[in-house]
């Protein structure tokens, strides 16, 4: 396969070596790359000679910085100007769905190297894997409400289940993660340093266990920061209404307080809502019925005006000056987070295994 393509596989011994390869794009996952992977994983899954998937992204910067946000704006748009269908919407947010839950049931390891930025797409092609491997440059975020849009991917699934509320701030706030933090809270297994990454890979491909693998190359990640803040996190999130997470928030009157609110009012109070109903359901479901719930809040977003805005102002005119409809929290009222649960024209999704 040449080095044009957007993803690379191979056969390495004993295991099968996915490279996302688009490193000038931070890897950002496209619909092309998703219908490559999804049946060569299906494939090696199948496959009793090989042992365990490997998961790494080209370049020195990031792992995968997210889905293809600009080609959905782009289709989106074009669908409801009436200038095209929503098929490709469709398609994208069901088949990604389809692979994370792929991944997430996988019958052997699942190794993915978060050497890098890994944000919206790229956490779901990481963090329902067997053994999330983190590195020194390391950088986790579900930055999606601030483009208009909610943490899916498998978030509404995996966020409620990281311990106490952290999963319910990261999800609201987009705050961003490093190797320290992540294994704090359980949403990565184990530090390697990155100039070991590439020795991983060849004990994995000469059959060494995963496991072992792992524990011979692991390292010290250091300190985590979450733990200064966890208690706060735990006291402020613990609300089932966004305004009373603010109301918690003032009261706390911390300089993190006060930033933790700065991030609330910037992005969308639309997604702020949804996100918060989201997870919180998602906590009561199991991981097909939150993709079910997500393909329905996608469809719902991008029908609606945020995601449009949240895009045009941080990657279209890159002015980062969102002008959100509604634009305050208490225009957003329960019919308006109410209508994006609801099952879409299209029906809901489907899987076939």
């Amino acid at each position: 396969m040449s080095d044009a393509a957007e993803i690379l596989f191979e056969r390495r011994g004993a295991i099968g070596l996915v490279t996302l390869n688009r490193p000038k794009a931070l890897n950002a996952l496209t619909l092309g790359m998703i219908r490559l992977f999804d049946p060569q994983l299906r494939a090696w899954n199948a496959d009793p000679e090989v042992k365990a998937v490997v998961i790494r992204g080209a370049g020195e910067k990031a792992f995968c910085a997210g889905g293809d946000v600009v080609s959905l704006y782009e289709a989106g748009k074009a669908a409801k100007e009436g200038r095209g269908d929503t098929g490709p919407v469709r398609a994208f947010f069901s088949e990604e769905y389809v692979l994370n839950r792929l991944i997430k049931r996988l019958s052997k390891p699942y190794i993915a190297l978060v050497d890098g930025i890994s944000m919206g797409g790229g956490v779901g092609l990481s963090v329902h894997g067997t053994h999330r491997i983190v590195t020194e440059r390391t950088l986790f975020a579900m930055p999606e409400t601030g483009i208009g849009l909610y943490p899916d991917v498998g978030g509404t699934y995996f966020l409620p289940r990281l311990p106490g509320q952290v999963g319910i701030w990261l999800g609201l706030t987009g705050d961003r993660l490093k190797a320290a933090d992540l294994l704090a809270i359980g949403a990565a297994d184990a530090f390697v340093p990155s100039a070991r990454i590439e020795a991983l890979i060849d004990d994995l491909a000469a059959g060494v266990p995963a496991d072992e693998a792992v524990a011979t190359h692991r390292g010290e990640a250091g300190d985590a920061a979450v733990s200064g803040i966890r208690a706060a996190v735990d006291r402020c999130y613990a609300f089932d209404s966004v305004e009373a997470i603010v109301k918690a928030l003032e009261a706390e009157g911390t300089e993190w307080a006060a930033g933790q609110i700065a991030i609330l009012r910037r992005v969308s109070p639309t997604s702020l809502k949804v996100t918060l109903a989201a997870l919180r359901r998602g906590a009561k479901l199991d991981f097909e019925g939150c993709m079910v719930q997500e393909l329905r809040l996608s469809l719902a977003c991008l029908a609606g005006d945020d995601f449009y805005e949240g895009i045009r102002a941080v990657l279209v005119d890159k002015d980062k000056n969102p002008k959100w409809k509604p634009a305050e929290l208490t225009d957003v009222g329960p019919s308006d987070v109410e209508r994006h649960f609801a099952e879409p024209a299209g029906g809901d999704l489907v899987f076939r295994d």
